[in-house]
């Protein structure tokens, strides 16, 4: 898949990378950047060969590698942080301004960030990158990784008064401190119907699924049904 040149590049960003986020949270350290960088060669590898033609491998594993290198949650909420600290180590790999430019606009659009943003950039590669990461916030791992982030930032499991907000801007879902409950209706529960490639679709219906049947056990327990 790639040449030797590329590959040398892939596992020095692998090691920047494992070095960058040695003390980040569970939810966003090197575990989820693996995982993430897994899932977007699977499905690059298992989209249409029309398609594949439009696809450079490198630029998804890098904008897959490098999509997490500074969340803007752990900077003050700065999300220029991850793309200025990508694009300096990609110019340190010596990698083309034109790869640069796409890979930092990966970075710059593959969040969710609330239910009411337009996304400004398309491109496959981001497309792909996207599902990547947007799976990891589904299924078993999904929710692994919601509690143990709304455990870091001290929030309740659940409280029945504060009902999920279906409406936030940008900058309302990012300053939200709700019970984690209801992240899964602000933005888990909705990324079914958010995926770009078929191989995506596929894979988050099943952890939709899941999630599903996870939050009708939660509410069990929680009125004292079982």
């Amino acid at each position: 898949m790639f040449s030797e040149k590329d590959q040398e590049i892939v596992d020095n960003t692998i090691q920047f990378v494992k070095d960058e986020l040695k003390n980040a949270e569970g939810g966003h350290d090197w575990f989820h950047i693996e995982r993430v960088y897994k899932n977007a060669m699977l499905i690059a590898s298992e989209m249409p060969s029309e398609a594949q033609e439009k696809i450079d491998f490198l630029i998804v594993a890098l904008g897959a590698l490098l999509h997490d290198i500074a969340d803007s949650k752990f900077h003050k909420g700065d999300e220029t942080v991850g793309p200025k600290k990508a694009a300096q180590f990609l110019k340190n790999e010596d990698i083309s301004e034109e790869k640069t430019q796409h890979i930092v606009k990966i970075i710059e659009n593959i969040s969710f960030k609330g239910g009411n943003r337009e996304q400004s950039f398309k491109s496959v590669m981001l497309d792909i990158v996207q599902d990547a990461d947007r799976l990891d916030a589904l299924g078993a791992i999904g929710i692994a990784r919601t509690f143990n982030y709304g455990g870091f930032k001290n929030r309740t499991l659940y409280n029945p008064d504060i009902k999920p907000d279906l409406n936030m801007s940008p900058e309302t879902y990012k300053a939200s401190e709700a019970p984690t409950i209801n992240h899964f209706y602000e933005k888990l529960l909705l990324l079914k119907d958010r995926m770009n490639t078929e191989a995506g679709k596929k894979i988050a219906m099943e952890r939709h699924r899941f999630m599903e049947t996870y939050l009708k056990q939660f509410y069990a327990e929680w009125d004292g049904k079982l």
